[in-house]
């Protein structure tokens, strides 16, 4: 769905969105109350200067409106694959928007991501799962990485990992398998006011995404590993 099109059904046309670039931020009213909404469009490769355009809005908001949610509209093909940004420290610059995420969730910030369009690797690890929750629409396309590059990593074969995408989803793509593995809470369908409404009211702070993949299947292990830790601690 075009960004546009998703704010004005959420929000109305005076929304109050702002698209510079592909950075897209602003000041909406839902149910009466403000939210900062902070994004990218336009399958965006999140660059220096994206990462930290985003972080500058996020510490503002934690600056100047103490508690205000935070909506992360999230399209992205991930990290700018270009030699003056990482000459110029990619990695810091979205380390430093996970952090900033990181902060206004510990000071007492809602923070919701919502995949409209499209969320790859690092642009996705450093937004909508950092949120306290990441929902998306059914047409959205998510993945970390493609079969080729993770057969590269791992040293297994294509064929492989391909056959184990079939049954197990931490090696398949798809907006559903997210959904198993708990990365992605819940797909949004019907009225998108009314998933909005109840992506709020039951945004957690408490990370449940390992207990999530477990209930559904999609992660079997990682609840119970997380759970062994903390005993032995």
């Amino acid at each position: 769905m075009e960004w546009n099109t998703l704010a004005t059904t959420l929000f109305g046309a005076e929304h109050g969105i702002r698209q510079d670039d592909d950075f897209l931020h602003g000041t909406v009213t839902f149910d009466g109350q403000p939210l900062t909404v902070i994004g990218t469009t336009g399958h965006a490769p999140i660059g220096v200067g994206l990462a930290l355009a985003q972080a500058r809005a996020v510490l503002d908001t934690v600056a100047r409106h103490p508690g205000r949610t935070i909506l992360l509209l999230i399209d992205t093909q991930g990290q700018q694959l270009r030699r003056r940004d990482e000459l110029l420290g990619i990695n810091r610059a979205m380390a430093h928007l996970g952090m900033a995420i990181d902060c206004a969730r510990r000071r007492g910030h809602r923070v919701l991501g919502l995949v409209y369009d499209q969320a790859l690797s690092g642009g996705f690890i450093t937004s909508g799962l950092i949120a306290d929750a990441c929902d998306a629409l059914p047409g959205a396309e998510i993945r970390v990485m493609r079969i080729p590059a993770m057969a590269r990593v791992t040293k297994l074969p294509e064929a492989m990992l391909t056959q184990l995408s079939q049954s197990n989803p931490v090696f398949a793509p798809g907006v559903g398998n997210y959904v198993a593995m708990g990365g992605v809470r819940a797909l949004w369908q019907g009225d998108l006011r009314s998933c909005l409404r109840e992506a709020l009211a039951n945004a957690s702070v408490e990370d449940r995404r390992a207990q999530d993949g477990a209930t559904r299947g999609g992660r079997r292990l990682a609840a119970a590993v997380v759970q062994r830790v903390l005993d032995a601690a």
